[in-house]
């Protein structure tokens, strides 16, 4: 899967092509640069899957939950302060990978031995004129 982003007001159209390559909830690692868009990306999702709550970074939290209009589960972590694994470990990040909800990991390199087998890793790089590529990589 390879989607572009010619412009920011593209994005819910991409999240929308996005969002369609999954028939059930998925834990979906986040890689790239640091301001290349992963968050925005992330609300973008989040709306397509008609979040009812008002979507923020987790970068202080860590972890951020939103509920759907569907009662589903949305966990949105932002791991770039985890300094350890064992923090990760500590906050129960396992049991959030494996409840069989929609789980979206900005900066997931320092869990990756943790992640689910079934996670899709993908990567979302910037191009020349704020084009943004969201690539599967795994």
């Amino acid at each position: 899967m390879e989607i572009t982003i010619p412009s920011i007001t593209e994005i819910d159209k991409a999240a929308s092509e996005f969002i369609k390559n999954f028939d059930k909830p998925a834990v979906i690692a986040f890689y790239g640069d640091m301001g290349v868009g992963k968050t925005t990306f992330i609300k973008a999702l989040c709306k397509q899957l008609s979040c009812t709550d008002n979507i923020t970074s987790p970068t202080f939290s860590i972890v951020n939950e939103y509920n759907t209009t569907t009662n589903e589960k949305i966990f949105h972590f932002d791991l770039y302060r985890i300094e350890k694994i064992q923090e990760a470990i500590e906050i129960g990040i396992e049991d959030y990978f494996y409840s069989g909800d929609w789980c979206f990991i900005e900066w997931p390199e320092i869990v990756n031995t943790l992640l689910p087998e079934n996670c899709y890793h993908i990567k979302i790089s910037e191009k020349e004129n704020m084009i943004r590529i969201i690539k599967n990589i795994k």
